[in-house]
């Protein structure tokens, strides 16, 4: 921002500040109500309070954003910029149980539709493929801002340049990375 401050003729500090406020006061209100959440928490396990389901949900959902930040945060974040992850968090955060048990199903459905494709020796070209491909952006567009079909190249290519990634796919079958990034590829029109 200090370099269109200082080069841009037709910079707009006013609304510039006034954006940046309100950025600020979205911050604010959510770092509230996760206050509330964490004391909430404490007085819980202290036996002073107990919690509905809905507030159960609510910190669940907070502890997925936090191990995620904690495990990936710095590095996606610097690949992917602030704006992406934060959106996804606020995706999670917006999430019902049932959109949370759709996401996770997705997730679980993918994996075993990848084995059975890896074992019965399918091509990444197939009918298989392209629906485990929809699959996946399915999952993807779950936390996404904005789906792309460069992006989800991207995250295909992490897929097998990424050993944590590579051991997550392949952990029951080995061949699922590869095959999901060529399937990715074929279907979003990257293929070789």
């Amino acid at each position: 921002m200090i370099r269109q401050i200082i080069y841009d003729d037709n910079f707009d500090l006013l609304a510039a500040l006034e954006e940046h406020l309100r950025a600020l006061e979205d911050q604010k209100t959510h770092v509230d109500a996760l206050i509330a959440l964490v004391t909430k928490s404490i007085l819980t396990l202290k036996g002073e309070t107990t919690m509905n389901d809905k507030e159960k949900f609510e910190t669940f959902k907070e502890d997925i954003i936090r191990r995620h930040e904690e495990q990936y945060g710095a590095e996606v974040r610097e690949k992917y910029g602030d704006e992406g992850i934060d959106e996804a968090h606020r995706k999670i955060r917006n999430m019902s149980e049932s959109d949370y048990e759709r996401f996770k199903d997705l997730s679980d459905e993918i994996r075993k539709c990848l084995e059975k494709a890896v074992r019965a020796g399918i091509s990444c070209d197939s009918e298989e493929a392209r629906r485990i491909v929809t699959l996946h952006k399915d999952w993807l567009c779950m936390t996404w801002k904005e789906y792309t079909k460069a992006a989800h190249q991207a995250v295909a290519s992490t897929y097998i340049s990424d050993e944590r990634f590579r051991l997550y796919y392949d952990r029951n079958v080995s061949g699922c990375a590869e095959f999901l990034e060529k399937a990715i590829r074929c279907y979003t029109g990257a293929a070789e």
